[in-house]
């Protein structure tokens, strides 16, 4: 039997993206998984259309939280809930290709990976491709990743075995935090360079404030990981110029 994967979707006021990014996973050529849809108290109709999904399909789960509490504690959930061998988190805008699931378990279960990403297209909130392919390196380590963080969290997937009882904090970059983390356990993630998927750009996302992305990713250095000034100063000089060449694709 194919192993299953736990797919985890936090989203909060996404109606207007949540249809193309559920249909996206429908369509995958990879059948065993089940879709935990964690709704951070949404006002809009987020709800009602992801209950649409899972009145038609029995492996999909809508848990509706009373307040809202973060995407943290939303992913968190979603892992405390996940049944399969692998996790695949997925944003709720961002859309999947149809063979991205299983390129993904094939290569994991062939290799015996405990982590593995992919290469990607950038596109607006209008679904339009306004980037090259963004490449997956063969490999990347912890110090690695502390330099330039290559895994956009909707290509990621991994083995819940290997997370453990590790969780997301509540600091900004957590997704960034959390592979910090799970690289200290699995040593390697490996990323195929195929564009699998897609990861939408919105005009007022926390990613896209740079000011505050730069803050945060300075607390990153010196407050979760806990590093000296001088390999902070080295590693956030790393960032800021890869994440520039970065944006030029």
């Amino acid at each position: 039997m194919e192993p299953l994967v736990s797919i985890i979707v936090p989203c909060h006021n996404s109606a207007k993206f949540i249809t193309a990014t559920l249909n996206s996973v429908i369509a995958q050529n990879y059948t065993s998984w089940e879709l935990i849809i964690i709704d951070d108290k949404s006002s809009d109709d987020t709800c009602t259309i992801v209950e649409k999904f899972a009145n038609q399909h029995n492996n999909i789960q809508l848990i509706r939280l009373p307040e809202n509490k973060g995407v943290s504690h939303a992913r968190n959930l979603g892992m405390a809930k996940a049944g399969g061998k692998y996790i695949a988190f997925l944003d709720s805008d961002d859309i999947w290709l149809e063979n991205k699931l299983g390129r993904q378990v094939a290569y994991m279960e062939k290799e015996m990976l405990s982590l593995t990403f992919c290469a990607y297209n950038r596109i607006n909130e209008d679904g339009d491709i306004i980037s090259g392919v963004i490449p997956a390196p063969f490999s990347v380590s912890y110090t690695q990743l502390l330099s330039h963080n290559v895994i956009i969290f909707s290509t990621s997937m991994m083995l819940k075995s290997t997370i453990g009882d590790l969780q997301f904090s509540k600091a900004g970059h957590e997704d960034w935090i959390f592979f910090l983390q799970l690289l200290k356990k699995c040593k390697l993630g490996y990323g195929i360079n195929e564009p699998l998927a897609l990861y939408r750009i919105r005009k007022h996302s926390q990613s896209s404030n740079k000011m505050k992305a730069i803050v945060k990713t300075w607390k990153i250095f010196r407050e979760s990981e806990k590093l000296g000034l001088v390999k902070s100063v080295y590693h956030f000089s790393n960032y800021a110029v890869l994440t520039v060449l970065k944006r030029l694709r």
